[in-house]
């Protein structure tokens, strides 16, 4: 029975929504209803974004299956188009998302450990950085806890998905609905699981652009019905979950009317007339259950949606006779429905509030419960816990008066050394492909949320329910009212480097300051006699004693030396004291769209070497979906105005050395393409303007012109950071001046080389000093085009600068600089 238990509640959705969700009648008699439902599909696919909403919304709230999505990466390569964040950071956006759009269509989320480096043209390259055996053994696990009768996957194993995670899923998904089955396959995991066959797997076959994969023999499935009960069709819903991929400009049209879907069997029995052919999806699975389901037609028959507290009785009753059953898998997801349910007909009200929106270890944590009984029917509290200590300030053996507000107060001390809010997948360092997750029983969690919780045992008709709230922050804000925010647990001290990148010429002595902040409100911290590794030669430091202040008022450490023989190298900060040492700084993501994000990066500082000579010294940046490029201009010397709408259209742009525009600028700021006569007046004039990646999509479909001469944006991309870049025009002033462009710039680059390249071009009008490919491919000389036009130059450019400038890349900066001074010797 522990194991059955844990196993089902390591997949609870973690959501940091308020907690008076309104528990509308609909919901609760839909959820009457899925008692009677014993069924269970798991969706395959590689990334957020991929999975099919209209088919998990349709299986989950019209044939009221557990429906789950496995996601094998959590989307942290690809583009953002709401802000600057990239890679881990993205993946923790779209991790948020992909668990607001499964409370809207009804799905459970999952993850594996497979890290998204970014496109990947061949599945031989994904499993070339994932670790093939260890995403396969995620897939395994998944699937032997979630045990679904049916698998589904997006894409099909044959390549007409394109990207190369999309194919390497469909191939793990495939492996491992075999080898979930057989228990001489990862061993490991059988103390917690046991092997599971599940019935069949599906190809989901679908229309994309030009790719179609479906045909009349395929399996067909209707999913585009209406509920009368929830008031939409299962597309209007659907709609409604794929537009929380904000990130990725993913608003959907709600959609309405007939819905077919295609399926083709991959393995297992063939589904001949329904995705669930042979699969037993009632009590009928569960010996001795014929009483079970008299209960719930019962309930369903009787179900009065004025007065759903009416129900609370006999749901006291189903879950007494289910308890007594012997166990078994659905015994515990049963259960908990039920408490769910009886939750819901009660209007239970629970929220756990801290005082502060942080709390620090080492400090104590104040909790205020509030808890409202609002539609009465014999509620008695028995305890309330927090992390296993019962509350100081209880209600035990108290009856809760119908609508009656119940506040308790308490507090427990938390240990120095106690957990954060480190998301689990980053508590140890990322490799190539992967995240390191040390906890065999934490793979796959969506999140893991905050360490703190509380616990309220209700004895309701002589039976004891248990109703966990974690602990949240609550505060109103002036526009959207009243909002929950995760409660963020903080080390005692955090150590910020003030500069974390810096770029520096050769044999400069570097220097630079280091906050260390000290959390605790009640203990103070003696500085070290040092704050860096001594692995660093010559390396000197000031104010290295004392105590450390507060937060408000933070000590500083002040650092110099000379730089090791050495192009890019990284420094490591920290405290030691005692037997404890910090090493961390905090990062906040604030999103209006989803709940604020926290989450701790190693004190580091990263220094880059390189020889970067520029003549232009003035640049106006107009900003896109968001990069940290201006903030890599200014560590190269140039002072950066970022240009609004506003400013465009009243401004003398000749003001400006050169005018760069950010990663995907024409396709969310509209309005540009009032400004290109302007824009190429000021490049006739003898201006310079730098127009960063684009992307005709769904994003925005690049329409307007860009540059002097016509050209189009095509999907090509370079995705092997290595590849060969050849130089077409060695003698082009972009690879000469200032700074001597080499092979050697384009060493150490990170994701890819180049996205969205320039085709279609005139090429007695743009140059094109590059060329590059991926392997068994083609040369493309799209990634870089410049024009000469009157006095000044245009140039576009699908090199991923606002990749390799944060990454502190060398050749990235000197060509960039040269791109900048193109106009430079002509004024």
């Amino acid at each position: 029975m522990k194991k059955i238990l844990l196993g089902f509640l390591f997949f609870t959705n973690i959501l940091y929504a308020q907690p008076n969700v309104q528990y509308a009648s609909a919901n609760v008699f839909l959820g009457i209803q899925k008692l009677k439902t014993l069924g269970s599909v798991l969706y395959i696919a590689a990334h957020p974004d991929d999975e099919n909403t209209a088919l998990i919304t349709y299986l989950s709230k019209e044939r009221k299956y557990r429906t789950a999505y496995l996601s094998l990466t959590r989307g942290d390569g690809g583009q953002n188009l709401i802000g600057d964040e990239q890679g881990v950071e993205l993946g923790l956006i779209r991790t948020q998302e992909l668990l607001a759009a499964r409370k809207i269509d009804g799905g459970t989320q999952f993850f594996s450990r497979a890290f998204d480096f970014g496109y990947s043209k061949t599945p031989e390259e994904t499993f070339s950085k994932w670790d093939r055996n260890k995403i396969l053994s995620d897939v395994v696990w998944v699937i032997r806890k979630f045990q679904p009768d049916i698998i589904i996957t997006r894409f099909p194993t044959t390549g007409e998905g394109g990207h190369g995670h999309h194919t390497a899923s469909a191939i793990l998904a495939n492996e491992a609905f075999t080898l979930a089955a057989d228990p001489s396959v990862f061993p490991e995991q059988l103390q917690w699981v046991t092997p599971w066959q599940a019935k069949r797997i599906l190809f989901n076959s679908f229309r994309f652009g030009n790719v179609n994969t479906t045909n009349s023999s395929q399996l067909q499935l209707d999913i585009g019905a209406y509920s009368p009960i929830l008031g939409k069709s299962y597309g209007e819903i659907a709609a409604e979950s794929r537009s929380q991929h904000k990130s990725q400009g993913f608003g959907a049209t709600l959609r309405r009317g007939e819905m077919v879907e295609y399926f083709s069997t991959t393995g297992g029995n063939v589904a001949t007339t329904d995705i669930m052919d042979g699969v037993i999806t009632s009590w009928q699975r569960v010996p001795n259950s014929a009483a079970i389901v008299q209960v719930i037609e019962h309930l369903i028959e009787q179900f009065n949606f004025a007065k759903p507290e009416n129900s609370i009785a006999d749901l006291v009753r189903l879950y007494q006779s289910i308890k007594a059953l012997p166990d078994g898998f659905w015994k515990p997801i049963k259960l908990d429905e039920i408490t769910q349910l009886i939750k819901e007909c009660s209007g239970l009200y629970i929220d756990a509030l801290s005082e502060n929106a942080q709390v620090v270890n080492g400090d104590s944590l104040k909790i205020n419960i509030n808890i409202n009984n609002r539609l009465g029917k014999n509620l008695i509290v028995e305890k309330i816990s927090v992390k296993g200590e019962v509350a100081k300030d209880s209600l035990c053996h108290i009856s809760l008066v119908p609508n009656k507000n119940y506040t308790v107060k308490t507090a427990i001390a938390l240990p120095s050394n106690g957990k954060t809010s480190q998301p689990y997948w980053l508590q140890y360092p990322k490799q190539e492909g992967y995240f390191q997750v040390n906890n065999q029983q934490l793979i796959g969690a969506p999140d893991t949320g905050t360490p703190y919780s509380i616990e309220l045992q209700l004895n309701i008709n002589n039976e004891l329910f248990t109703f966990t709230q974690p602990v949240q922050y609550k505060f109103t804000d002036p526009v959207q009212g009243e909002l929950f925010q995760p409660l963020v647990v903080l080390p005692p001290i955090l150590v910020q480097p003030i500069q974390p990148l810096k770029i520096v010429a050769p044999k400069e002595v570097i220097k630079g300051t280091v906050l260390l902040k000290s959390l605790n409100r009640n203990q103070p911290y003696k500085v070290p006699t040092s704050v860096f590794p001594s692995s660093v030669k010559n390396l000197q430091i000031k104010n290295a004693s004392g105590n450390i202040k507060n937060k408000e008022n933070p000590s500083e450490m002040t650092y110099q030396f000379s730089s090791p023989q050495s192009e890019k190298f990284t420094i490591h900060a920290f405290t030691d004291f005692g037997k404890e040492g910090y090493a961390q700084d905090l990062v906040n993501i604030n999103h209006s769209h989803i709940p604020a994000i926290h989450y701790f990066i190693p004190s580091t500082i990263q220094i880059t070497q390189a020889d970067i000579k520029h003549k232009n010294k003035t640049i106006g940046y107009i900003v896109g979906a968001g990069d940290k490029v201006p903030e890599a201009l200014e560590m190269m010397g140039y002072k950066v105005t970022i240009i609004t709408q506003k400013d465009l259209a009243k401004i003398n742009l000749n003001q400006f050395d050169a005018i760069l525009t950010g990663v995907r600028a024409f396709n969310t700021n509209e309005w540009l393409s009032q400004y290109h006569n302007k824009l190429m007046q000021y490049v006739n004039e003898g201006g310079n303007v730098i127009v960063q990646y684009n992307t005709a999509s769904n994003a925005g479909p690049m329409k307007q012109k860009i540059g002097p001469y016509d050209f189009s944006i095509s999907r090509n991309r370079v995705t092997d950071e290595q590849a060969k870049v050849q130089f077409l025009l060695p003698h082009h002033p972009a690879l000469n001046i200032p700074n001597k462009i080499t092979e050697k710039d384009f060493e150490g680059w990170i994701q890819e080389r180049s996205i969205y390249h320039a085709s279609g071009f005139d090429a007695t009008k743009y140059a094109a000093p590059l060329a590059m490919a991926d392997k068994n491919e083609a040369a493309d000389n799209g990634s870089l085009i410049i024009a000469k036009y009157g006095k000044g130059y245009f140039t576009y450019t699908g090199l991923v600068f606002f990749r390799e400038l944060p990454a502190g890349v060398a050749g990235a900066y000197r060509l960039l600089a040269n791109l900048i001074d193109l106009n430079a010797n002509e004024k």
